[in-house]
C-alpha cells in the first residue's frame, strides 16, 4: 500500500429523513418531532468522514435517481469527495427514515431505491487509478446487480494488490442474505469492519471478542465497534487490541457513527498509522459524529 494514496469507496448515497423524537411514536396520532432531510448513505458517509479526517483524495462510486442526483453530487463535492454518480432515470434515490430516540439511538426504515441498481456498466477499472485502498459498502452485497459490481471492484483491487475493507452494513440484512454467503463473498479481504450486532450475526457467537477473533480467520484484520465501549481489534484468530471510545457528553444522533469510525480509521491507515492508532482516530471521528444530526460531518 502506498502511504498517502487515495481511497476509493464503492457504495451508496441515500436521502436521510432524520426524525428526532422524545417519547416513542404514538400509534394512530401525532408525536412531536424535529425532522431534517439530509444527504446520507453508508458509503457516502464513509467517504465524507475520510475526507474530513485528512484523506486528500477520496472518490465515491454510487448510483442515485435523477430526482436527487445533483443535490447529492453537490453535497459530496462540498465535503471534498470526487463523486462518480451513475444517474438512474427509472428508480428514485434510496431513502432512509432514521427514527432517533432521546438516547440518540436510531432505528432505520429503508427504501433502497437506486442503491442496489449500481451495475457492472457503472464500474470502470480506472476508478482505482491512484487509490491505495478500496472500501466496499456491504449494502451492495445484499442484491444483484450491486453484488456483481462490488465483486468486479474486489477482483480488480486484488489484481492490483490494493487492500480492501468491507463494512457488513446491517445485521438485519445479513440475516436475510445468510451470513455464510456474506463471508464467502468477502473471504480474504484485508479488513472487516462490523459492529457488535453484525459480528454476532456473522458468527453466531454472543461475545463480541469471540466473534472478532473468529472473523479474523476470514479477513486478515477485524475491527469490531462497540459504541461507547470502544473497539476490538483482531487478527490471526485472536483479539490483538482494545481501543476505548472517546467520551461524549450529551450525544445527539448516532446515525452514521459507525461510518465516521470507518472513515477516520481508513484515513489514518493511509497516513501510515498502525491499527491501534487508526482505531483511535476512528473513535475520535465517531465521537464527533454523535454530536451531529445526520450521518455526515457538517459542511455548511
Amino acid at each position: 500500500m502506498t502511504v498517502g494514496g487515495g481511497l476509493l469507496v464503492v457504495g451508496e448515497v441515500v436521502t436521510d429523513v432524520v426524525v428526532r423524537h422524545g417519547p416513542p411514536p404514538a400509534h394512530g396520532t401525532d408525536t412531536p418531532a424535529r425532522i431534517r432531510v439530509l444527504p446520507g448513505g453508508s458509503g457516502a458517509n464513509v467517504a465524507c468522514w475520510a475526507s474530513r479526517s485528512g484523506c486528500s483524495r477520496v472518490r465515491l462510486l454510487a448510483r442515485a435517481g435523477a430526482d436527487r442526483a445533483a443535490w447529492h453530487r453537490d453535497a459530496l463535492l462540498r465535503a471534498g469527495v470526487d463523486a462518480v454518480l451513475a444517474v438512474d432515470e427509472e428508480v428514485p434515490t434510496g431513502t432512509v427514515v432514521a427514527l432517533v430516540d432521546s438516547s440518540a439511538e436510531r432505528t432505520f426504515l429503508t427504501d433502497g431505491g437506486a442503491v442496489h441498481r449500481l451495475c457492472p456498466g457503472d464500474w470502470s477499472p480506472s476508478l482505482l487509478d491512484g487509490a491505495a485502498r478500496l472500501h466496499l459498502s456491504g449494502h451492495l452485497l445484499f442484491a444483484d446487480p450491486g453484488r456483481a459490481t462490488a465483486l468486479l471492484a474486489l477482483a480488480e483491487a486484488r489484481r492490483r494488490r490494493v487492500p480492501v475493507s468491507v463494512d457488513p452494513a446491517s445485521s438485519g440484512f445479513l440475516a436475510g442474505l445468510d451470513p455464510g454467503r456474506f463471508l464467502d463473498l468477502t473471504e480474504g479481504v484485508d479488513l472487516l469492519l462490523p459492529n457488535a450486532d453484525e459480528a454476532r450475526e456473522l458468527t453466531g457467537l454472543p461475545d463480541p471478542a469471540d466473534a472478532a477473533a473468529e472473523l479474523s480467520r476470514h479477513a486478515a484484520r477485524v475491527a469490531v465497534t462497540l459504541g461507547d465501549r470502544g473497539v476490538l481489534l483482531a487478527a490471526g484468530g485472536e483479539v490483538t487490541g482494545r481501543v476505548p471510545a472517546v467520551p461524549v457528553d450529551g450525544p445527539v444522533d448516532s446515525t452514521g457513527a459507525g461510518d465516521a469510525f470507518t472513515g477516520g480509521f481508513l484515513a489514518a491507515l493511509l497516513t501510515g498509522a498502525d491499527d491501534t492508532a487508526a482505531a483511535a482516530a476512528g473513535c475520535r471521528a465517531g465521537a464527533e459524529a454523535v454530536m451531529t444530526v445526520g450521518g455526515r460531518p457538517d459542511t455548511r
